[in-house]
């Protein structure tokens, strides 16, 4: 008999104006993940979208979060003190509803970097999906600073062909040493982490996935 997953879409006020989520939880969830999207896309971006469609399944209750900017309908995403503080509400709200299961944060983009910035309890572990390592071409202006200043375990899920640091750049500039790090290349993918399809997008949602789920279930066990 299939697992019953409950969706539901929630309204939350910052004091940065309003938001909203979308969660998908299983009868028993055995952890919970808090998503934020990217500055150029949504809560239906190639890889949020299959990870709330497929992490359910597996036990793991999924809160994809929009930042008050894109639930006003702005094109342009606020400052980074803005989106910080937003994200504030987004947590709390996740360990409301989830209060006896451990809680990732993480997100697309700009979402992870929000998520690496903001790391603090409930959360145990970070998911970063397209880290912006540097903006294209400029390498010399790194944000590693915010990646390695998480003091738990960070997953980091890179596009081989990633114009802002591919997966190698990441492996490269991480420290060998110290706190878990695990750096997963999509193969061929750009930021989007979605190749065209001569380049197996299914194959590459399932890395994805089987990734995440990986990462959380093992940490959970």
């Amino acid at each position: 008999m299939p697992r019953v997953i409950r969706t539901d879409e929630i309204a939350i006020d910052t004091d940065r104006g309003d938001s909203r989520m979308l969660t998908a939880t299983p009868a028993r969830p055995k952890a919970a993940v808090l998503l934020g999207h990217g500055a150029g896309g949504g809560l239906d971006s190639f890889d949020l979208t299959a990870l709330a469609t497929e992490l359910p399944p597996r036990g793991v209750a999924v809160a994809r979060y929009e930042q008050p900017w894109r639930t006003a309908g702005k094109k342009i995403a606020g400052p980074p003190a803005s989106l910080d503080a937003a994200w504030a509400f987004a947590l709390e709200e996740v360990h409301h509803r989830w209060p006896r299961i451990p809680v990732y944060v993480g997100g697309h983009s700009a979402g992870a970097r929000v998520a690496c910035r903001c790391f603090a309890r409930p959360a145990v572990g970070v998911i970063a999906l397209s880290f912006p390592l540097h903006p294209p071409g400029k390498p010399e202006k790194s944000r590693l600073d915010e990646l390695t200043a998480v003091d738990s375990p960070v997953l980091v899920v890179q596009g081989e062909r990633d114009p802002f640091g591919t997966a190698s750049d990441v492996r490269s500039a991480l420290p060998r040493r110290g706190r878990r790090r695990q750096v997963i290349e999509v193969p061929s993918a750009g930021h989007s982490l979605q190749p065209g399809k001569r380049s197996d997008p299914d194959g590459a949602a399932q890395l994805i996935v089987d990734s995440v789920a990986t990462f959380i279930l093992n940490e959970v066990r």
